[in-house]
């Protein structure tokens, strides 16, 4: 049963956000973010969510928007974040729910009332303990992505790049060894992170094995299709291997010991941040390595994964800079390093003021 909370309103847009160049991987090509917005109003603040569908996973806007529908009326009744992992799978609806949710209990959390009703901050039946949002960060060091290409258009993108501390290589499996190559020849002192996408099979990571290990490769990303992990036993990979499709919840963990070194925390895969904690949490405790990554997304989507990135050996959050234009306040990027967003962007308070 939910809490009674008076006059909470809640929506749901889906949003299209153009690309500033087409954002190309192994599985084919973007030219804009569509993302689908949650915003929940209570007492005069505002909680916002966003959420990325990906086809990947079998979504899409219409089908996240239907997912947000069937809890609205339990949101606008009260329901709380433990109430919504029970109410909503992991995924794009959950993320963007869960996160506008976080964002509201900010509001009140500033003023020292809690999302319920007005009471003192403290544990409420079925609630999360509500003082557990991770404290923001200062600058991150994120990767750049080369988006998938000719070799002659990666090496020109590499060369952009050059002061960058930490690139991406999108490759799929057609001769992935020689832009890894280009690049690490163009950029001698950045560490790189290859990215086949689930592309690649076991005979190919066989043949790229020596390019990875002579351009010094810092972590290979899901090179092969998940429900195919048993397949990495049977080659040597001499640098590191994360897992990114293969791993979406704490749940998935027990399957990927001993196969991968690293875990790709995502958003949008965890069905938000509460979920996106929990399984820092467990892949810690399992000896995982972290990387915190995002989807082509708004600062929207980053500003709740920035809570988790200064956990991470490897940040990911560069989903903005493909934008044309990004929202008012959010993160900016230059060489390298991730501002991040103003004041009051997303996990403290709003413009809005509480009502009298």
């Amino acid at each position: 049963m939910t809490r009674a909370v008076p006059n909470r309103d809640v929506q749901c847009a889906k949003e299209r956000w153009p690309l500033s160049r087409p954002f190309r991987i192994s599985r084919g090509t973007k030219v804009a973010a569509d993302v689908v917005v949650v915003e929940i109003r209570e007492g005069g603040r505002l909680g916002r969510g966003e959420g990325v569908p990906y086809s990947r996973y079998g979504e899409n806007p219409e089908s996240v928007v239907a997912q947000i529908e069937q809890v609205r009326s339990a949101l606008q009744g009260g329901m709380s974040r433990a109430e919504l992992l029970g109410a909503l799978a992991p995924g794009a609806a959950r993320n963007a729910v869960d996160c506008a949710l976080w964002d509201l209990e900010a509001q009140f959390i500033s003023s020292r009332l809690s999302p319920a009703v007005g009471a003192p901050v403290g544990p409420t039946r079925g609630a999360l303990a509500p003082g557990a949002l991770p404290p923001a960060v200062g600058a991150l060091t994120t990767a750049v992505t080369i988006s998938l290409d000719t070799p002659d258009a990666m090496a020109a993108a590499a060369r952009a790049l050059i002061d960058v501390p930490l690139i991406k290589i999108k490759v799929d499996d057609q001769d992935p060894a020689t832009p890894i190559r280009l690049i690490r020849e163009i950029c001698p002192n950045s560490a790189l992170i290859v990215d086949p996408n689930e592309s690649w099979n076991a005979e190919i990571l066989r043949a790229v094995g020596s390019t990875l290990h002579d351009c010094r490769v810092a972590l290979l990303e899901q090179p092969l299709p998940a429900g195919r992990e048993s397949d990495l036993g049977t080659v040597h990979v001499p640098v590191p291997v994360c897992a990114d499709e293969s791993c979406h919840t704490a749940a998935d963990l027990h399957r990927l010991e001993g196969i991968f070194q690293f875990v790709n925390i995502k958003l949008d895969k965890t069905g938000g941040l509460t979920g996106a904690l929990d399984l820092l949490q467990k892949a810690r405790d399992s000896g995982f390595g972290i990387m915190v990554g995002c989807m082509i997304c708004t600062s929207l989507s980053i500003a709740p994964a920035w809570r988790i990135a200064s956990a991470a050996e490897f940040v990911d959050l560069d989903g903005p800079w493909w934008l044309k234009q990004d929202r008012p306040g959010g993160v900016s990027l230059e060489a390298g390093r991730l501002q991040p967003p103003a004041r009051g962007f997303w996990g403290e308070p709003h413009d809005e003021r509480p009502e009298s």
